[in-house]
């Protein structure tokens, strides 16, 4: 396994970037898909950054058994937004970055290789960019995610004095539309074009009660989900046995 950390130009960010990438060097996993590894965007929490997977988790470990590619990149504090008053991240993480690191590194395009994950901020992320790319992710998890984001920011939410406006602008603005998941699901139904999608959720983390909701607003929607709620708080000695689940779900 290969564990690498560099920087990037972003084009879209208009600034140089950092991301983290794991990549098996199992020489039976390149052969089975023709040279090009499944990879995971696994994508980090409000108060993290691209390295706290691989220094909180055994996650590197635990993607070398599925001879799985790991990219982790950086989002500050965007919650993987096309910010209000910031940097166009979503557009960064859904467009250019893909392209960028299909270039360095031996990875596959095809959707049913292509997945995503997340903690809290990342949880919404990963399910945003299966919910709007469906064409081009395969599946999508979210472990203890900020999902309910219009119920987050209008409530206690640790978000520092004036970022919420920076960030997303007014709750009014974001509910119903493409940076809405609940809305995302409505569309995902009439469509009829879903990723399958992962939630689970400690039953002692304050983000409880907005996962719940998400996830019956999937069931009204007639979305399957795959859902599970297990005694664990907003931690990483809970979002490291959830991984483990994660990777085993993921249809490789």
């Amino acid at each position: 396994m290969a564990l690498i950390q560099m920087s990037l130009y972003s084009e879209v960010l208009g600034m140089s970037t950092d991301i983290g990438a794991v990549i098996p060097l199992n020489a039976c996993a390149l052969k089975e898909r023709d040279g090009k590894l499944p990879v995971l965007y696994l994508l980090h929490g409000l108060g993290g950054d691209h390295s706290e997977w691989t220094r909180q988790s055994g996650i590197e470990r635990y993607a070398e058994e599925k001879g799985l590619a790991l990219i982790l990149p950086r989002a500050d504090r965007s919650y993987y937004m096309d910010m209000k008053q910031g940097g166009a991240y979503f557009t960064y993480l859904s467009q250019e970055l893909p392209g960028l690191v299909c270039k360095i590194f031996a990875i596959s395009r095809r959707r049913e290789d292509t997945f995503a994950a997340g903690i809290p901020m990342g949880g919404y992320g990963a399910f945003k960019l299966a919910l709007r790319c469906p064409e081009r992710y395969a599946a999508a998890a979210s472990l203890s995610g900020g999902v309910d984001i219009a119920g987050r920011i209008s409530g206690p939410n640790g978000f520092q004095p004036g970022e919420v406006q920076r960030i997303f602008g007014a709750a009014a603005e974001l509910e119903g539309s493409r940076d809405d998941l609940f809305a995302l699901l409505d569309n995902a139904a009439l469509s009829g074009s879903q990723p399958r999608l992962y939630q689970c959720c400690g039953t002692e983390d304050f983000l409880l009660e907005g996962n719940r909701r998400f996830r019956d607003h999937a069931a009204a929607a007639g979305l399957e989900i795959t859902y599970e709620e297990a005694p664990g708080e907003h931690e990483w000695g809970y979002w490291d046995r959830q991984a483990r689940r994660v990777l085993e779900w993921l249809p490789l």
